[in-house]
Order: C-alpha cells, then sequence, then structure tokens
C-alpha cells in the first residue's frame, strides 16, 4: 500500500469528520435552548427521586372539616382557615364558605348562639342581615352577619369589631341552620 491508500484512508477520515460535524450541528440546532429547559414543567420521569422517609406531606384540602372541631350538629369556624363550615348531627358538612374576620375573634373554644337580629346596623355603619352572635370579647358581641349590599371588605383595624362577614347566600344558610342554642365550635 502507497501513496493511494494513505490518500483514501485520509480521504476517509476528513469525510467520516464532516459526517460527525454535520451529525453534532443537526442534534445542537433541534436541542431546546437553557430558557426552554427552564420553562418546561418536570415530568415524572425526570422528576428527582424522593427518599421514602422525605415524602412530600399532601396538602391540606381547605374545604376539609378541621379534625379537632367536634361531633354533632355544630357551625365551625376556622380563624386561620377563614371558613365556616355547618356539620349535621351525622357529622356530614352540608355547606361551606369562606367569611371576612372580625377584628375581635374569640379565642378557640365551644360556644352556644346566644341572640339572632333579622336586619341591623353593623357596629361599622353598614347595614347587615341574618346577625347570628355566640361570643362577647373584650366588651364586644360576636357573630355572623351578611352585609345587604353584598360586600365582605376587610374591617377597620382601627376599630374594635364583631361582626364576621359573609356573603348573602351563605348568610341565609347559616340563619336557617344556627337557632337560638345552636352549637358553634371556634378552632384555630
Amino acid at each position: 500500500m502507497g501513496r493511494s491508500s494513505s490518500g483514501f484512508v485520509a480521504g476517509l477520515t476528513a469525510a467520516a469528520l464532516a459526517a460527525v460535524g454535520f451529525l453534532a450541528y443537526q442534534a445542537s440546532a433541534s436541542a431546546p435552548s437553557p430558557a426552554e429547559l427552564a420553562a418546561k414543567p418536570t415530568t415524572p420521569s425526570t422528576a428527582p427521586s424522593v427518599a421514602a422517609s422525605e415524602r412530600p406531606t399532601p396538602a391540606k384540602d381547605p374545604m376539609a372539616l378541621p379534625a379537632d372541631s367536634g361531633t354533632g350538629e355544630r357551625v365551625v369556624y376556622g380563624l386561620a382557615d377563614r371558613r365556616v363550615w355547618l356539620v349535621s348531627a351525622k357529622n356530614q358538612v352540608t355547606h361551606t364558605f369562606s367569611v371576612m374576620p372580625s377584628t375581635v375573634s374569640p379565642p378557640p373554644g365551644a360556644y352556644a348562639v346566644t341572640s339572632r337580629s333579622g336586619a341591623v346596623r353593623g357596629s361599622d355603619g353598614v347595614q347587615i342581615e341574618h346577625v347570628v352572635r355566640f361570643a362577647t370579647v373584650q366588651d364586644v358581641s360576636v357573630g355572623f352577619s351578611a352585609a345587604v349590599d353584598g360586600s365582605t371588605p376587610s374591617p377597620d383595624p382601627s376599630r374594635k369589631t364583631g361582626g364576621i362577614r359573609m356573603k348573602r347566600a351563605d348568610g341565609d344558610a347559616l340563619w336557617k341552620f344556627a337557632v337560638i342554642g345552636a352549637k358553634v365550635v371556634v378552632v384555630a
């Protein structure tokens, strides 16, 4: 083998390098950019594995009745959740809804509905309906109510108010459920 075989090998090497370069160029042209990779959601096959001891805690269902809310027919008011649950005698939630808390909140515990008013003016000057009172804290009557105009604004933090506001439809449901003496459980 003389010069012709070494020229032939050199030609094959050059062709092979050209083919590899071309394939590398094609691969880089079709690969996603770093920005595209960062924006792409992680799929189960690419997600980092989690050891059994590091399993994430399932997210709490915000609609779920708090475990420490007692038993039997009751109204449950979750201070942190800003939510009310109406619970049947069979411990079934019949209605749940979000509320706007007052500036004065009762401590966690069990209470009973002490008074009700169909329609009055709230301590904030707003016309309210379906007032269901169940506690007195710092000389302020605390209870649930719905503004006649349907509003649920944040209360003025400089005023002591006890009105826990809800939407009118929720106020209707609570009014029918929480008669005088009905149990109200307040949880943290």
